[in-house]
């Protein structure tokens, strides 16, 4: 449970600036501090809870940065809470939602972007729930114990992906990632340690002997440019440097797990808090709390339900005084694992037994959840085609309890229907290749699901993993440009969508995404998916494949004893992505009007180039293929797809496509009217013909 609440700073936030409706805001900076009793069933899933240090009262504690921005006028809110999880400590649901410049210490008028969220009402609400954080300024962590067994230090093998995308690298920390903690090796001593190299994830590995590296730290002095090296049980060095863009797999010893599984528990008990108590256990008000004739008052005012009176909340009005009435949840990527993760081991129902939050929204999680509730586990890492590829993201994949491919064991993510959220689980292309996107729809055999009822899932067609609103079509360590195709357009619209079928019980849209029933889900290979044969751009049908794979017999109870795990004979989970036109554009999903009326092939993978572990996946990017200008260009190049010129006959009828595209997809609910009027005029300006000379 939540003890305390400290607010250390309390500001305006955009200038004092009156959105409509609901007026200004402010922002509110602090500390939560909290306990977890290891004997209540809720938490005995946290591995390693037991094995914390406890206070008096018998219990685990953590605190964590939390910080809010709500209206300055609760009366005047929605009543309703979103919460944003951050990604490795940062804020993103306003970047994304509110197409806003992206910010970890949102303060002025343009970080509050379009206004998007301000204007609906939201209060939004941040913490940390990633333990292993190195402290940053304006980074959410949190603070949590390290398990001991009776004292003594707990040690395991522990194995790690170095990936360095530089030249001159020399030494890197053992996490693989200078934003978090290392386990640290329980000796120097390298006897009991392994390093391995390869070039490509598929490829063999090649040993490192002892004498080519060092548990030690290297830093160059910026003045100077000598190196200092020292020895260390957080890095690892090695005096060659590291080959930019190989991997280098360490196993070591390693000691001082974190309870990381404390993470769930820091959202779930402020959440919990903000929303239904009206004091914190110190005698803390709630700073969301208004007085119940306001929150009446309100409610009517915006003709949402009304606050029900309930014995078991202790004769109060639902959520105590608070007048939140719901609470959402946001997350992208990484963040958006954790949610799904958060509510399949059930902390979606807190220690009152009541419901945490009535809607999740993952965004490009795809099928995985978090290598979080591990001991010894790692949530920073993504697994990725040439990337951490082994790293657990195990079944169930899915919303739906089915039975595993691998095990025969059954189990989903959606199992409590009394606390289970509404669920609108939203990807971009990027997810299939990148991050097993099928397995959210799929069963790992090849057939596609019956999605709950209280699912949906969104795939915005052709679009990358991450594309901020504003992006541009350029090279970023990559074969092809990189897919410049935003999300937030689509958001935003299934944002009021999702309000409205918790609140009013209207059915937001049907699902969009590829099936195999509909032949829009293919293998990867190019005579499946049809992607057209295009000059200069290599096809590989390269994927992050999921192995069946052996990490031990504890894997269950968040323990990995193989390392690396082994794999079980030939089984892997059917991995397929989506089908493409004759353009190479996803057939299947919410096809935005830039897909519909294309300038270029957008495709959610791109290629590493030249130096950095060629034609591998080039992280989560996508890319973007331009078409040609004219018919002549096109033939010269032999590009089977055709040009500018012969899809449009002047810049007034790619305008009237692009309209009529967009004011489709407004009647289909899966864009804002606002936002079609500015794609509208965003076509207009866009200068895509080649002037002809006046003889």
């Amino acid at each position: 449970m939540l003890t305390r609440l400290v607010i250390t700073r309390r500001e305006p936030f955009a200038n004092s600036y009156e959105f409509p409706i609901t007026g200004a805001y402010e922002k509110l900076v602090g500390k939560v501090y909290g306990e977890v009793d290891p004997k209540n069933r809720l938490n005995k899933i946290i591995v390693n809870l037991g094995k914390a240090p406890r206070n008096r009262r018998g219990r685990a504690e953590y605190s964590s940065d939390f910080c809010i921005l709500k209206p300055l006028d609760m009366a005047r809110s929605n009543g309703k809470i979103f919460f944003d999880a951050p990604n490795r400590g940062g804020k993103r649901i306003v970047a994304f939602l509110n197409d806003a410049p992206q910010s970890n210490d949102p303060s002025t008028v343009e970080d509050a972007g379009n206004g998007f969220l301000m204007r609906q009402g939201y209060t939004i609400v941040w913490c940390g729930w990633q333990g292993d954080l190195l402290p940053v300024k304006d980074w959410l962590a949190l603070k949590v114990p390290v398990a001991t067994d009776r004292g003594e230090p707990i040690v395991s093998k522990v194995r790690t992906e170095i990936v360095a995308d530089e030249n001159g690298v020399k030494s890197q920390p053992l996490s693989a990632d200078e934003r978090v903690k290392s386990y640290p090796a329980v000796s120097r001593d390298k006897i009991r340690a392994s390093l391995t190299v390869r070039e490509k994830s598929y490829g063999p590995r090649i040993p490192i002997p002892f004498p080519k590296w060092e548990f030690a730290s290297c830093e160059k002095s910026p003045r100077t440019g000598r190196e200092t090296i020292k020895p260390s049980s957080n890095h690892l060095y090695l005096p060659s440097g590291f080959k930019p863009g190989h991997i280098y797999e360490f196993i070591y010893r390693a000691k001082n797990p974190l309870v990381l599984g404390l993470g769930f528990a820091v959202v779930r008990d402020l959440v919990s808090f903000l929303r239904y108590r009206s004091k914190d256990a110190a005698g803390r008000p709630n700073p969301l709390a208004i007085a119940k004739q306001a929150v009446t008052l309100t409610r009517s005012r915006i003709a949402s339900p009304p606050l029900s009176f309930s014995p078991r909340d202790g004769g109060r009005y639902r959520g105590g005084l608070t007048g939140i009435t719901h609470a959402y949840a946001w997350g992208r990527s990484q963040s958006g694992r954790f949610l799904r993760d958060f509510v399949y081991h059930g902390f979606n129902e807190d220690e009152a037994h009541r419901k945490v939050f009535d809607a999740i929204a993952p965004h490009v999680a795809g099928g995985g959840r978090l290598f979080l509730n591990y001991e010894f586990g790692r949530p920073v890492t993504s697994s990725q085609q040439h990337t951490n590829q082994l790293d657990p993201e195990l079944f169930p994949h899915a919303y739906n309890v089915i039975r595993d491919a691998q095990t025969g064991r059954r189990d989903g993510i959606l199992k409590r229907p009394k606390t289970d959220p509404y669920v609108f689980h939203t990807q971009t292309s990027t997810e299939y290749w990148q991050k097993r996107g099928c397995l959210a729809h799929m069963d790992g055999k090849g057939d596609d699901l019956v999605i709950p009822d209280k699912v949906r899932i969104y795939v915005i067609a052709s679009a990358q993993h991450n594309s901020p609103f504003g992006s541009e079509a350029v090279k970023e360590d990559t074969q092809q440009r990189v897919n410049p195709l935003p999300a937030g357009d689509v958001l935003r619209a299934l944002t009021v969508a999702l309000d409205l079928w918790v609140t009013k019980g209207i059915p937001p849209p049907p699902s969009q995404y590829p099936k195999v029933q509909d032949g829009t889900l293919a293998r990867p290979d190019r005579s499946s998916t049809r992607f057209p044969n295009i000059p200069g751009v290599r096809y590989y049908g390269l994927y992050n494949r999921q192995l069946f794979l052996d990490y031990g017999p504890n894997i269950q109870r968040g323990r990995m004893d193989l390392h690396p795990p082994r794999p079980i004979g030939n089984g892997a989970y059917t991995i397929l992505v989506p089908k493409v036109d004759r353009d190479g554009n996803d057939i299947a999903g919410i096809r935005l009007p830039a897909v519909q009326v294309p300038i270029g092939t957008y495709a959610g993978w791109n290629l590493r180039p030249p130096g950095l572990a060629e034609d591998e996946l080039a992280g989560l990017l996508g890319s973007f293929i331009p078409f040609a200008k004219t018919k002549a260009e096109r033939r010269n190049t032999g590009d089977p797809r055709l040009s500018i010129e012969e899809r449009y006959k002047d810049q007034a009828d790619y305008v009237h496509r692009v309209s009529r595209a967009a004011r489709t997809l407004v009647d289909e609910r899966f864009l804002l009217p606002e936002d079609a009027a500015r794609i509208i005029d965003e076509a207009k300006k866009l200068s895509l013909f080649v002037e002809r000379k006046v003889q």
